[in-house]
Parts: structure tokens; C-alpha cells; sequence
């Protein structure tokens, strides 16, 4: 067999096949399967613990999205349409996290679900798949290190402060976060969205009392849904324009949720994969309810959608003014509580560039793990950190000086567009590679019950999950074939360039490789499990020993039980 091939025996299948899976060696002559890496050059370090993960994936949803994006949705649309937008897209995340999770606990890959969409359904779909989630973090990163400059400026105006000032010091900070390995990044954003978490919680309760009369002795209870009401119409009149209102919204709903399928990203680092990758996803539901359903569903209480205040949210700033929970606030006559929660935004907007740039990173590896980037790439430092994949990726971090000058500011709303298409490209792939799954597994006999994690809708949750995305990502700008086209088209570009790239790559890289489509029972479950496993059996030796050398202190079961599923 040549150097750097893995067979897979027929004992190892359930269908008795005695196919040979090969992969190719890809550096320094380590035997190597593709989309796993061992060698100590080459390997991540499993330092993110389960506490890391949840937060992690809470923390990818909770920003500047929830907390400011929801205002101009409500002043266009009304609280019934976001409050109905919002929860549809959410139970759609729900089942594109089930999708990724029933795989990432089957077989935790380094490459991440690029390498699922390569080795369970087309080495062409992983590799268009890597590429546009890469692209869409190369732009997101420099847009949150702009953001969290203007953010600043709601004290410092940018007369005083040039805001390359504060996206250079920025830069920098989240260089060495990264730079420092996982265990710090992850303990560095544990806290970061255990803080997220602690304000969103103490916003939904301010919005309660306000909502209550508890702030002004004005209970408003759903006042605002009958006058001026729950729908407002948005480019046509009465029921169709509700209608186009509440479809408008779809947007700003998407957008607020991207991040969350970063959990895919972190498997490679995770420590007891099959456990902790399950936990976050069934708990993402229960945070998708508490923090976005439930948090719209009050704001709509407290703001009336034509309120003169909500004018801010159509401003670009970013800052505080533009969020209807300053709005709230302010129409509750309570001072000062608009500074402290400008401070908590810059805390978000920071917390997301970080982990922005780390999937970057990590995503960029990944592609190189699985054989769709140069080798070089996938090469790591003592603390398991890709300093060429982190260098590569924050090289487009420097876009952000760009907004130097006052007139590019237009060109990262465009940007912001972007990256809305290329995330729904994302969930398409993820609920593709994950329908293939099923199928795959179906053929071969690997029935639920030997399933680490299984999704709750299976194979048909991923279908109707799969027809919403398209949908959105097909008409998510329709507004723009009204009215001046003159003054459309760059919203029409960046609105809809994500879809020919990402056919583009796929059918470029398919024409340059001639790479096929996995057939359901030639589809490969087993090749690098062994590895896995292994590390499995040694983390849970590990921490038996761990715990018969130090019981459970007490209050620790209690919070265990009662409140970690929250941090």
C-alpha cells in the first residue's frame, strides 16, 4: 500500500464491503487521514471544555443583531412581524444545528462540517463550502472591528478620535487572544458570553417591568399591537403590504442568527466531543426561545413601531441609539442606562470580532486539513494554534482601516449583505451534507440507536429547513426590483453575488478535479473513528480518576442541575 493510504478492513463496515477508502498524505510524511489530524504538527488541542462550547455557541448568536438590528425591523415591519420572523428563522437554526450535531458527534473531524460535506456527500460541495464560510468571516472581521469603532464614538465623536485609532488597538488585542492558544481563547470567551448572557437576561427583565408598568406606572401590556398596530405595511397597503413587511424581516432575522453553526467549527478542540457537541445543540433551542423569541416578543411591548425615537435605528452608527431597547428605555424616562448599555455592545461587537477571527482561522485549517488549501496552512505552533491560517485571515482584518475616511461606510453595509448570502449558503450545505447522511446511513443499516446524537426531526426537519433557506436566500432582497434601479443595484449585488460564487466553486472545482457525488453505500462512517474513539475512552478514564480524587464540592450539583444549562 503506498505511504500515507488508510484501508478500511470489511469488518469495520456494517455492510460487509471490502471497498478501500484512500486518502492521500498531505505533508512531512505523516500517515494522515484526511480531515483528522494526529500529527503533533499538524493537531489542534482538545482544550475547549463543555462549559467553552455552550458558551461559545450562545455566544456566536447574542449580538449587535438582537441587541440593535431589531429596531429597524420594528419600525419597518411591526412587533407581530418580527416576533413571527424571528421565531421561524430560529426553530429553522434549531434544526440546521440538529443536522450538524448528529455528524459532529458520529465523527468529530478537524476539518469541521467541511470535511462532512466532502466525505459524506461531494468533495466538490466541502470545498465550495469552506471557501464561501472563509470568505464570509474575512469580511465579517474587519466590519465588527469597524463597528466597535463607531461604537465608541457615541462618546468620542470621530472629530476628536480617528477611529483607526481604536480598530488598530482592537486588532491587536484580538491577535493575541487567538495568538495564545485555545484554552485561553476559550476561557476568554466563556466569560465574554457569560457577560452576554447575564445582559441579555437583565434586558428581557428590564423590557418585563417596563412592559408592566413597573419603570413608568404605565402598564402597556400589548397596547402597541392594537394601536398603531402588530403589522405595518411595507411598500404596498393593507394585507399585502403586512405581508412584504413581515418578509422584510426575514433578513434582519437571519442576520441576527449567523454564528450559531460555529459549534461545527470547534469540534476539532473540543474536549469529549460526542458529549459536549450534543449538549450545546439541544440547549440552543431552549436559548433561541429565552433569548430571541422571548426578548422581541417584549420589546414589541414597550415600542410602538412608529415611535420618532425608532428614526435612530435607521442610523448607521451602530451605537446605542439605534437600539429599540435605548428606545424603550428612554420612552420609560429612565436615565443614564443608555451609557451602560453602549458599553455592553462594545463588549459584544468585541467578543464577536474574536471569535470572528478564530473561525476564520480555524475554517481556513480546516480547508487545508481537507485537502482543498495549500499544506501549510494546517501546520501549527506548540499551543496547537495555525499561525499561518491566524495570519492569513487577520492580513484581511487590516479592510477595517478602510473606514478611515467617512465615504466607506457604504462599502461595508454592502459587505454586511454579503455575509447574510454566504451564511444562508452555509445551512444549505450543512442540511445537504446532512440529508445525504441519513441517506448514507440508511443504506448501510447504522440504525439510530447506535447514534451518539440523533436529529429530533431526522431527515425531514433537514428538508424543510433546506426549502425556508432557499427561500430567504432567493427573495431575502426583493425589494429591490422596486422602484430607482439606479439606486438598487449594489444592494442587488451584494444582495445575490454569494449564489453564482458559491455555484462557481462548486462546478469549477468539479470540472477541475472531476470529482462525484458519494453514493449512499459507498459513503465512509468509519475511516479515523478508531482515533476518536480512543481519545474518548482516555478523557473519560481521566476524569473518573478526576472525580474519586475530588468529589463533587457542595452547591455544585445544584448548579449543574438547575443553572449551567444557562452559562
Amino acid at each position: 500500500m503506498e505511504k500515507g493510504l488508510v484501508h478500511r478492513s470489511a469488518a469495520s463496515s456494517p455492510a460487509g464491503d471490502k471497498d478501500t477508502i484512500a486518502f492521500s498524505d498531505l505533508d512531512l510524511g505523516h500517515s494522515h487521514v484526511r480531515g483528522i489530524e494526529t500529527s503533533a504538527e499538524t493537531s489542534l488541542r482538545r482544550g475547549l471544555k463543555a462549559r467553552h462550547i455552550t458558551m461559545i455557541a450562545i455566544g456566536g448568536a447574542i449580538g449587535t443583531g438582537l441587541i440593535i438590528g431589531t429596531g429597524k425591523a420594528l419600525a419597518q415591519a411591526g412587533p407581530g412581524s418580527i416576533f413571527i420572523s424571528y421565531s421561524l428563522v430560529g426553530f429553522v437554526v434549531f434544526l440546521v444545528m440538529a443536522a450538524l450535531g448528529e455528524m459532529a458527534a458520529w465523527l468529530p473531524m478537524s476539518a469541521g462540517f467541511t470535511g462532512y460535506a466532502s466525505r459524506f456527500c461531494d468533495p466538490s460541495l466541502g470545498f465550495a463550502l469552506g471557501w464561501t464560510y472563509w470568505i464570509k468571516y474575512i469580511i465579517v472581521t474587519p466590519n465588527q472591528l469597524t463597528a466597535a469603532a463607531l461604537v465608541i464614538q457615541f462618546w468620542l465623536p470621530r472629530d476628536k478620535v480617528n477611529p483607526g485609532v481604536w480598530i488598530a488597538i482592537f486588532l491587536v488585542l484580538i491577535l493575541c487572544i487567538n495568538y495564545f492558544g485555545i484554552q485561553f481563547f476559550g476561557e476568554f470567551e466563556f466569560w465574554l458570553s457569560s457577560f452576554k448572557v447575564v445582559v441579555i437576561v437583565g434586558v428581557i427583565l428590564l423590557a418585563l417591568i417596563i412592559a408592566c408598568g413597573g419603570a413608568d406606572g404605565d402598564p402597556k401590556g400589548f397596547r402597541y399591537w392594537d394601536s398603531p398596530g402588530a403589522f405595518r405595511p411595507y411598500i404596498a397597503t393593507e394585507s399585502w403590504g403586512q405581508f412584504l413587511g413581515f418578509w422584510s424581516t426575514m433578513v434582519t432575522a437571519t442576520f441576527a442568527y449567523l454564528g450559531t453553526e460555529l459549534v461545527g467549527v470547534t469540534v476539532g478542540e473540543a474536549q469529549n466531543p460526542r458529549k459536549t457537541i450534543p449538549i450545546a445543540i439541544r440547549l440552543t433551542f431552549y436559548r433561541i426561545v429565552l433569548f430571541y423569541c422571548i426578548s422581541i416578543l417584549l420589546i414589541g411591548m414597550c415600542v410602538p413601531y412608529d415611535s420618532d425615537l425608532l428614526a435612530f435605528a435607521n442610523d448607521s452608527s451602530g451605537n446605542a441609539n439605534a437600539s429599540p431597547f435605548v428606545v424603550a428605555i428612554r420612552l420609560a424616562h429612565i436615565p443614564a442606562l443608555d451609557h451602560i448599555l453602549n458599553a455592553c455592545i462594545l463588549l459584544f461587537v468585541f467578543s464577536a470580532a474574536n471569535s470572528d477571527l478564530y473561525i476564520a482561522s480555524r475554517t481556513l485549517y480546516g480547508l487545508s486539513s481537507d485537502g482543498a488549501a495549500p499544506s501549510i496552512f494546517r501546520k501549527t505552533n506548540g499551543n496547537g494554534v495555525p499561525l499561518y491560517s491566524l495570519g492569513t485571515s487577520a492580513a484581511f482584518a487590516l479592510l477595517a482601516f478602510l473606514n478611515v475616511k467617512d465615504d466607506s461606510k457604504q462599502v461595508f453595509t454592502y459587505f454586511v449583505n454579503l455575509t447574510t448570502i454566504f451564511g444562508l449558503m452555509t445551512w444549505i450545505s450543512i442540511l445537504v451534507t446532512h440529508i445525504w447522511f441519513v441517506r448514507a446511513r440508511r443504506a448501510q443499516n447504522l440504525e439510530d440507536h447506535a447514534m451518539p446524537y440523533v436529529a429530533p426531526l431526522g431527515i425531514w426537519g433537514s428538508y424543510g429547513a433546506l426549502f425556508m433557506c432557499c427561500l430567504i436566500a432567493l427573495t431575502k432582497n426583493y425589494d429591490v426590483f422596486v422602484g430607482d434601479w439606479s439606486k438598487k443595484y449594489p444592494t442587488f449585488i451584494t444582495g445575490y453575488l454569494g449564489i453564482p460564487i458559491y455555484l462557481i466553486l462548486i462546478f469549477g472545482h468539479k470540472i477541475w478535479t472531476k470529482s462525484k457525488g458519494v453514493r449512499p453505500h459507498e459513503c465512509d462512517f468509519y475511516t479515523g473513528k478508531d482515533i476518536i474513539d480512543r481519545e474518548e475512552e482516555e478523557f473519560l478514564a481521566a476524569q473518573a480518576a478526576k472525580r474519586e480524587a475530588e468529589p463533587e464540592k457542595r452547591g455544585a450539583a445544584f448548579y449543574r442541575r438547575f443553572v449551567s444549562w444557562l452559562f
